[in-house]
């Protein structure tokens, strides 16, 4: 009796240690299939397209560096490690190298893009810019592309830096710098404005035995070449006002300007310039109502001139000796 019940418990241990034998192999296959995956095939593949690929297994991608290839387009896989096929567990590193392309390119057309365009082909290309020229062009775009060194179609290195002829624009339009000297403050204005130029720097001289008030030097001189939007300097003959003359109050800080305007039943726009030290800028610029009266201090630490325009018409000058 004690021997079957021996032989009962034997048979009952031998199963309980397999089962359990069993249940740990099972196990530990399970787990061991869930930590690892087998390596994909990335030659050949964009960069893009494996990184995705290896994010998806959770394998981490890490690039050893690029080389030249002229049968992988750039920025593909050229090799891999571990190789296709390998299983590996997750959270891994794949090491890849990329593709730079061919040694060599052909070079690309860059004739009437942009610089800003070239310059990114030049870029996507391993190419680089050295010289940059620039002309006016009577049938080109400003920062156009004229011409390129090399040529289009050109088989280069990459690395090669492009020499591009680019595009001022349509050159200005050039005449004669009229004759000034012998008018009033008012008309040579009106002259520098009809001739399209701006006003340059405006200076004072006193010259007794010329007439005052009027122009009596210029830059750029009578007959010199010039193109529209060129700066005008004038120099005007007034006498110097006396010493404290015009203060406002008193006070050294400005004078006061008004201006009223006549009465009507239309608001006139009034634009007030003031130049001084060859800079010239708006300091009122509104619409106002007819009869109404303007105020407004000018600042007298430096030699100016005030110029005022109504409905774009200039009516009035005014000079300011500083103090």
């Amino acid at each position: 009796m004690i021997v079957k019940i021996a032989k009962i418990g034997g048979l009952a241990l031998v199963f309980l240690l397999v089962a359990g034998i069993s249940a740990y192999l099972a196990l530990t296959l399970i787990i061991k299939s869930e930590d690892t995956v087998i390596v994909p095939d990335l030659e050949g593949k964009d960069v893009v397209y494996a990184l995705e690929m290896m994010t998806e297994l959770e394998l981490n991608t890490k690039v050893k560096g690029s080389e030249y290839t002229a049968i992988i387009p750039k920025n593909h896989v050229v090799f891999q490690e571990p190789q296709a096929g390998s299983e590996i567990k997750k959270g891994r590193d794949v090491k890849i190298i990329l593709s730079k392309g061919p040694r060599t390119v052909s070079m690309p057309n860059l004739i009437a893009l942009s610089l800003q365009q070239a310059s990114i082909i030049l870029e996507e290309n391993d190419m680089c810019q050295d010289k940059l020229s620039r002309t006016y062009h009577t049938r080109m775009e400003k920062d156009h592309i004229i011409a390129q060194v090399p040529v289009a179609g050109t088989v280069i290195p990459r690395g090669t830096c492009i020499n591009l002829l680019v595009s001022k624009g349509t050159q200005p339009l050039a005449f004669k710098m009229p004759d000034l000297s012998g008018l009033t403050l008012e008309d040579a204005l009106q002259a520098i404005e009809k001739a399209n130029l701006i006003i340059g720097e405006l200076k004072s001289a006193y010259q007794k035995s010329t007439p005052r008030n009027i122009i009596v030097e210029q830059e750029p001189v009578s007959g010199q070449r010039i193109t529209i939007g060129s700066p005008v300097s004038l120099l005007i003959n007034r006498e110097p006002r006396k010493a404290g003359s015009g203060k406002l109050f008193g006070q050294t800080a400005g004078s006061l300007f008004s201006y009223r305007l006549d009465n009507g039943f239309l608001n006139r726009r009034i634009r007030i310039s003031l130049n001084s030290a060859g800079f010239t800028s708006d300091i009122f610029d509104d619409f106002v109502k007819a009869g109404e009266e303007i105020w407004l201090l000018i600042p007298r630490d430096k030699e100016a001139t005030l110029f005022l325009y109504e409905n774009d018409r200039l009516i009035k000058t005014q000079t300011y000796d500083a103090y």
